[in-house]
């Protein structure tokens, strides 16, 4: 693992001569470092992921590496195109890869597939957990990241997920309002179905708190199955989170036309 800055004390310095001095990697090694995303700039103005192998680089810029071999290593399962409005579209997570990366990297990341897929910038306006599956909105341009990011925040985006818990659950329908890091909470949930001690439900959020779902079933004594943060799963536990976001429901912001997006009955969790 190699966790490094690197003062730039050269004019026109090309980035991939910077990294070949102050690590030991190899050319091949760094080029591919760059493409998945784990060596940032700083400059005067800003700090920002970094790609372009022949950068020229300024006196006092900082060059920062991150190099993980068992991230960089990971290969992320591909997320499936359901929609294409041009300025944004609507995929499927499958668990397992990130909604956006870290200062690691980021090819395991949505943004960062999507971005490959397209061949257009990707920006995130909403974020789904790596354990969890299912729908998100990816924005292409700045604009419509903003209109995206006001209509969450309004609550004007519609968000049903499906979740199965251990147990038999107790009632049909419920609303739970626990607050979460102080902030106010709410989730109605439905009871689907259930069968060999397993219940499937359906949760429509009206806040988007962070892990609000796992929360609230775990503080309901009905944590989700594979929630190895608020159940009793251990980190060898076999079975994924199950939890899938399933339905985005809102007003196109190009052209106020209702859009409702259901994943596919496939692709949904089943008992």
């Amino acid at each position: 693992m190699i966790e490094r800055k690197i003062t730039i004390k050269v004019d026109n310095q090309l980035l991939i001569d910077a990294l070949v001095e102050a690590t030991e990697l190899s050319k091949q090694n760094l080029k591919s470092a760059l493409d998945k995303g784990c060596v940032w700039l700083k400059t005067d103005k800003q700090i920002s992921r970094i790609r372009r192998i022949k950068k020229p680089l300024k006196i006092g810029n900082e060059v920062f590496i991150y190099w993980n071999e068992e991230i960089l290593s990971s290969v992320p399962t591909q997320p499936t195109l359901i929609l294409d409005k041009k300025s944004y579209s609507i995929w499927f997570k499958p668990a397992g890869i990130f909604s956006q990366g870290s200062k690691w990297g980021d090819h395991c990341s949505l943004t960062r597939l999507v971005e490959k897929m397209l061949d257009r910038p990707s920006f995130l306006v909403h974020r789904l957990d790596r354990a969890t599956s299912g729908l998100m909105i990816v924005a292409h341009s700045k604009a419509m990241a903003r209109d995206f990011s006001k209509l969450f925040a309004d609550r004007l985006i519609k968000k049903t997920y499906l979740a199965i818990v251990s147990g038999s659950f107790p009632v049909e329908n419920i609303s739970l309002d626990d607050d979460i890091d102080d902030k106010h909470a709410l989730s109605h949930i439905t009871k689907l179905a259930e069968s060999q001690e397993r219940t499937l439900l359906s949760i429509h959020i009206e806040t988007g708190r962070k892990h609000q779902i796992r929360k609230h079933l775990s503080g309901f004594n009905f944590p989700i199955i594979g929630d190895r943060l608020y159940s009793d799963a251990k980190k060898d536990h076999l079975e994924d989170l199950q939890l899938q976001a399933v339905n985005l429901v809102f007003n196109c912001p190009i052209d106020q036309q209702s859009i409702n997006i259901n994943l596919s009955e496939k692709e949904q969790l089943k008992l």
